[in-house]
């Protein structure tokens, strides 16, 4: 089977890797598709993504989906041909006292396609793969295969959203309208939001908010509605924390999506103290994937999320593509 590695910063190789069976309480499916996410952008452009730095070359791709093709020994309630996506995270002792249902924070837990652990966790950017029975989430009826990509980053954009705590008759503000910001949006108006305000630099990114649920989409954080009480920083730019700090209203919320560089960055914290604001952390999700693939199958406008979808061949067109400014959530395809 072929399969996607980062061999080093800047390049991607396709290799030839054997197939292998599954063992007792695992599953092997063939994968459909991929959505390329920020993390395999970041390890192709500069082997670090967040705190993890690539030592040696490994399979990126995390979100994927397709069909099972083999069950191993013992596994019940699971068929082959079944249309599915996978859980792509894996502890490995028990969870710490004061961790109870944040298992997300787990310290001794694997990612696909990370480089946080060494030896690093291969993804799923592959023809086949093995997973333990326990990963795989099955499709509702009416979820197709190719929306079904977008389960692992909208499970992403819930917790993300429930972070926040009730948003319900809420005015939300985005900030940022990438693929993550864009399911925030679809997100929180699932969770009750009575109206949303996006904001990107990007107009083609702005359009994308509006069709996908937002009331206002704008280019800056400069003139916020005072209505907002809860804002959702999506971009990992210090720039717009920093706009939303400085502009969003007092007691508000403010969740920090996006990945913010792990060097020191320049945003004026005082607004926290003197607004008494709540900023809080989000971090991947626990088991929100299985609520994301209910909404997916229920809002078809989600699929507008993919931009660009590319033969696993040309990765490295994919990958360039996703990198560029007009694009939203790049899939590769295996078959």
């Amino acid at each position: 089977m072929r399969a996607l590695e980062i061999r080093s910063p800047g390049e991607l190789r396709l290799v030839d890797r054997e197939e292998s069976a599954p063992g007792p309480g695992q599953v092997r499916l063939s994968v459909e598709f991929g959505g390329i996410c920020g993390s395999d952008l970041a390890y192709w452009r500069s082997g670090v993504s967040g705190t993890a730095v690539m030592q040696r070359p490994f399979v990126l791709g995390h979100e994927i989906s397709g069909r099972i093709t083999e069950l191993g020994a013992g596994v019940t309630g699971l068929e082959v041909g079944q249309s599915v996506t996978v859980h792509p995270a894996r502890t490995h002792s028990p969870l710490p006292a004061g961790l109870e249902g944040r298992e997300n924070l787990h310290p001794d837990l694997t990612y696909f396609g990370s480089a946080a652990q060494d030896p690093h966790t291969d993804g799923g950017f592959a023809q086949s793969l093995v997973v333990d029975a326990d990963q795989i989430v099955p499709l509702p009826a009416g979820l197709s295969i190719r929306r079904a990509v977008l389960a692992e980053p909208l499970g992403v954009a819930m917790h993300a959203v429930r972070r926040a705590g009730d948003v319900t008759g809420k005015h939300v503000l985005v900030s940022g309208c990438g693929p993550v910001g864009l399911l925030v949006i679809l997100a929180a108006r699932d969770a009750g939001a009575a109206h949303i305000t996006a904001v990107d630099l990007s107009e083609t990114a702005r359009e994308r908010a509006l069709a996908l649920g937002a009331d206002r989409a704008g280019d800056t954080s400069d003139g916020m509605d005072p209505a907002i009480s809860v804002a959702f920083e999506a971009s990992g730019a210090p720039a717009s924390l920093d706009g939303i700090l400085r502009h969003i209203a007092r007691a508000a919320t403010v969740v920090q999506v996006g990945n913010l560089p792990p060097t020191p960055v320049s945003v004026a914290l005082g607004p926290i103290v003197s607004k008494e604001l709540d900023y809080r952390g989000t971090y991947r999700f626990v088991t929100e994937i299985e609520d994301a693939v209910e909404l997916l199958a229920r809002s078809e406008v989600a699929e507008q999320v993919i931009s660009d979808e590319f033969a696993l061949e040309d990765a490295e067109a994919a990958f360039t593509a996703a990198a560029g400014r007009g694009s939203s959530k790049v899939v590769l395809t295996f078959a």
